[in-house]
């Protein structure tokens, strides 16, 4: 039975090798960090591709409270929220979480994939209406997806184009825009507060992913909201602790206290998957006390970032205009840009080319992510690698 099906499979497998696009995974031999071991480099190579925007992954006081949650609390909790799977530290962060974005209510899932898989299906019927950014991460085209509201796109952070949705969007009942904060592979921020102006004017509720923005964008770290001055204005937020708030797993919808109780209620992967281990949640809880008790890490890395990407662009690298911590640096060329991510790794330096589909055809580059945890020397180091193999792929 399995014959046909399998020469199906072996042929596209070949043809995304043939194409240059076949990816393969990098082992790495030490905790996240801003420098790190890969398996089969002599040495550790400086790591520019982790969400590790603060540093935390290995920080000390995370891993201590993580590990004093698994001797007190147990492994994990062997079942869902609704029937024996919430502990009251699950509550502690869920409060925590909604103190840091000033919302009224939070709701922890596996994965911020999940919460957005899980976020409208629930809310929306084929009454209503979802205008979704063009470039939204692949977890919110999947929510909507599963929903049955009418949909509409509008082009990346093109707010007239969004008005237009808008004004179509009027024959429908209900309305949510849904944007990233942060893209994630052009590092823009979304144009939050024209959307919030919008959305008065036409009715609608706003949904912001701030998985590439918590921590990150802000005066204070607490992402678009804070940047647009909007803080607990935004009907709904969806966030991860798999970035800049730790690095681990764990997912979160967090807004107006309806919106939560509803999807306690109806959200399927909230549901039916396990809920979230105690040394994950507690270590989130750490993290959100650290981020509110000192603004050093996000200080730090706002520096970081402004230096690096200065001096790449001074290099002559065609860099996209970026608020955040992401620096795309463009190359077009899926081929090349697997080379040039090699060519550095030789040099010491950790990154990944991105293509399609991961990027629009004839759009790929190298994202850098840098982190509060890169000194000043890995950062010219960097700077250093990718000149040079600029000039050797002719580049620059």
């Amino acid at each position: 039975m399995y014959t046909n099906f399998q020469t199906y499979l072996q042929t596209t497998l070949n043809e995304i090798k043939q194409a240059g696009l076949y990816k393969n995974e990098r082992v790495i031999v030490s905790p996240q960090s801003a420098s790190i071991g890969v398996a089969g480099h002599t040495g550790e190579v400086i790591n520019f591709c982790a969400n590790n925007y603060l540093g935390l992954a290995d920080n000390k006081e995370v891993i201590q409270a993580a590990t004093e949650a698994m001797q007190q609390r147990g492994y994990g909790m062997a079942s869902v929220r609704f029937i024996c799977g919430t502990q009251d530290l699950h509550k502690q962060l869920e409060k925590a979480i909604s103190e840091f974005f000033g919302t009224e209510d939070t709701i922890l899932y596996a994965a911020c994939f999940d919460a957005n898989g899980g976020l409208f299906e629930p809310l929306l019927t084929e009454e209503d209406a979802i205008i979704s950014d063009a470039l939204n991460h692949a977890s919110i085209i999947d929510g909507v997806r599963l929903c049955k509201a009418v949909r509409y796109r509008y082009n990346n952070g093109d707010v007239a184009d969004l008005e237009e949705q808008l004004k179509k969007a009027q024959a429908q009942r209900f309305r949510i825009i849904a944007t990233d904060g942060v893209f994630s592979m052009d590092g823009n921020v979304c144009p939050l507060d024209k959307i919030y102006e919008l959305a008065k004017k036409y009715d609608a509720v706003v949904m912001v992913d701030e998985s590439h923005s918590a921590g990150v964008v802000g005066k204070t770290g607490r992402g678009v909201t804070e940047q647009f001055n909007l803080r607990g204005q935004i009907e709904i937020i969806t966030g991860t602790l798999g970035k800049a708030l730790g690095g681990s797993v764990g997912g979160f919808t967090t807004g107006k206290k309806e919106i939560i109780d509803l999807l306690r209620q109806r959200s399927r992967p909230y549901l039916f998957s396990n809920s979230l281990p105690p040394m994950i949640v507690a270590a989130g809880i750490k993290v959100l006390e650290l981020l509110s008790k000192s603004n050093e890490l996000q200080d730090k890395l706002h520096t970081n970032t402004d230096y690096f990407i200065s001096k790449m662009q001074q290099a002559g690298f065609d860099i996209k205009p970026t608020q955040s911590a992401i620096c795309a640096v463009m190359l077009y060329d899926a081929v090349l840009s697997q080379k040039f991510a090699a060519a550095l790794q030789t040099k010491g330096i950790y990154v990944t080319g991105f293509y399609y589909p991961v990027v629009p055809q004839g759009q790929a580059r190298i994202r850098v992510q840098v982190s509060a945890a890169h000194t000043r020397e890995q950062l010219d180091k960097g700077i250093e690698a990718f000149t040079q193999v600029g000039k050797e792929l002719g580049v620059l």
